[in-house]
């Protein structure tokens, strides 16, 4: 059974940080693309970042220099850091493995984390 768990969101004012985990099971962590999405309220959800099984990492525009990808083979865990926050970042986020074409690999879920940056 495919099991995503994130964890690490909260409350951040703008200019500051937070790091995003997920814990990943029942897909083989190790050769998986894996990706963070976000969703803001009345948004849909997008990619934010991506990190291939031998580390090559890519983001989107928006938090490119702002935000890393990492990940943990060991502990199947994907990490996503996030620095100079702003408003605009204020959404749930979510990790799930991404196909080769873009594509979000499975179709479950976890619960997400919520970020919010607000003063």
């Amino acid at each position: 059974q495919v099991q995503f768990v994130e964890s690490g969101g909260g409350l951040v004012q703008p200019g500051g940080s937070l790091r995003l985990s997920c814990a990943a099971s029942g897909i083989i962590f190790s050769i998986s693309k894996m990706g963070w999405y976000r969703q803001a309220p009345g948004k849909p959800r997008e990619l934010v970042a991506t990190i291939t099984s031998n580390y090559i990492t890519n983001s989107a525009d928006s938090v490119k220099g702002r935000f890393t990808i990492s990940r943990d083979n060991a502990k199947n865990t994907v990490y996503l850091e996030m620095n100079s926050l702003k408003p605009e970042d204020t959404a749930v986020y979510y990790c799930n493995a991404v196909r080769a074409d873009g594509g979000t690999r499975y179709n479950s879920w976890g619960q997400g984390t919520q970020v919010t940056v607000s003063s």
